[in-house]
């Protein structure tokens, strides 16, 4: 039977469905055998794979676990379906299910990938209240971020090197007991063998090397990627040269962060600061 190839530009949807059958063809199984694990016939995803059809968000959630994507097709539902996500991030989620390591910068805020559902939520209905979107949106923009999550879950998950500012456990975000849970859930994940956590004090200065947040990828060829964000559009960066810069300073941040046990007792000292505070 000949194959017929999409055209990734020939349809919004056509990315997709190249995707799904390029992870249906690893996994070996024929549309005849996978249709069923999608609650559908092999006329509809041979529809979708030549994306003749939009596929629902329930087949995408199934694709993945039939799969073990780690989630990548529901991203790409999320990227075609949700324009409340920042321009260009759609993108970036995409390669870092796929990264084999992350390194993360993060300012203000916990950085998504270890969030809490409580703390996206209060910040995302903080931005929807200031006006930058509905509570709908907001809904949306929250189950995007949690589902980036399952990478941690995964079968081969990556190695996930986040260093926060200390201003991200200083912010209290959604009141003290959402803070506080979130604090936790910090403290959780330093136990985990593939999550580092380490937190940059406010001590270090200028002697810090980032001034804004800063995302790295490492890809399974190797090759590392850069992620930014200037005027509300995110951008990925290719080029050896630049990344390399901010690898160096990655890497250096790293050194005059807190080590591991060190940032782990710092987050529980602010946490159990603010479990006394008087509500």
């Amino acid at each position: 039977m000949n194959k017929k190839n999409v055209d990734p530009e020939s349809s919004p949807w056509a990315p997709f469905g190249i995707q799904l059958r390029k992870s249906r063809e690893a996994k070996g199984l024929r549309q005849e055998e996978l249709a069923p694990l999608l609650e559908c016939s092999p006329s509809h995803l041979s529809y979708i794979e030549l994306a003749h059809r939009p596929p629902s968000r329930r087949l995408a959630e199934l694709a993945d676990e039939a799969l073990d994507t780690g989630g990548t097709l529901l991203l790409m539902w999320y990227q075609l379906k949700n324009a409340a996500i920042l321009e260009g991030f759609p993108e970036y989620a995409r390669y870092e299910s796929l990264a084999e390591q992350i390194k993360i910068f993060e300012i203000d805020i916990v950085t998504g990938l270890l969030q809490t559902r409580a703390y996206a939520t209060a910040i995302e209905m903080g931005y929807a209240r200031q006006g930058n979107g509905t509570e709908k949106l907001a809904d949306e923009r929250i189950e995007f971020r949690l589902n980036r999550q399952k990478i941690l879950e995964r079968t081969s998950p990556p190695l996930v090197h986040v260093v926060l500012d200390e201003s991200c456990l200083r912010r209290i975000v959604g009141g003290r007991d959402i803070m506080v849970e979130q604090l936790l859930h910090l403290e959780q994940l330093t136990t985990r063998c593939n999550v580092v956590v380490q937190v940059a004090p406010y001590s270090l200065g200028e002697n810090r090397p980032f001034t804004h947040m800063a995302h790295l990828l490492t890809m399974p060829n190797r090759k590392v990627l850069a992620y930014g964000e200037i005027e509300q559009r995110g951008y990925i960066d290719r080029d050896s040269k630049s990344v390399a810069v901010l690898t160096k300073s990655y890497d250096r941040l790293a050194v005059e962060a807190l080590g591991q046990t060190e940032s782990r007792a710092f987050i529980r000292a602010v946490r159990r600061d603010l479990e006394w505070m008087s509500t």
